[in-house]
């Protein structure tokens, strides 16, 4: 499970298997037993959320519109593209 990066105890990452063909470009946000996905392109879009309030999803696009590069660029280096 790559790490891409952690804020306050949240971890952000993908998996090593994104599916069969490869899925599109998302990040994972995990912390104890909540999840959330979010989708990047077409643009950054919540995919599901197990948990979470509404204040944390939105702190978390914000985190993701911050750190897209980081993300782009660590899911492009692992997946080799």
């Amino acid at each position: 499970m790559p790490k891409v990066f952690v804020w306050q105890g949240y971890r952000f990452h993908f998996f090593s298997n994104e599916g069969d063909p490869l899925e599109s470009i998302h990040i994972h946000i995990q912390k104890d037993n909540k999840r959330a996905k979010f989708w990047l392109d077409p643009y950054i879009t919540l995919a599901y959320n197990y948990g979470y309030s509404g204040k944390e999803l939105n702190q978390f696009h914000k985190l993701i519109e911050e750190n897209e590069e980081l993300i782009r660029s660590k899911w492009d280096e692992y997946f080799n593209h």
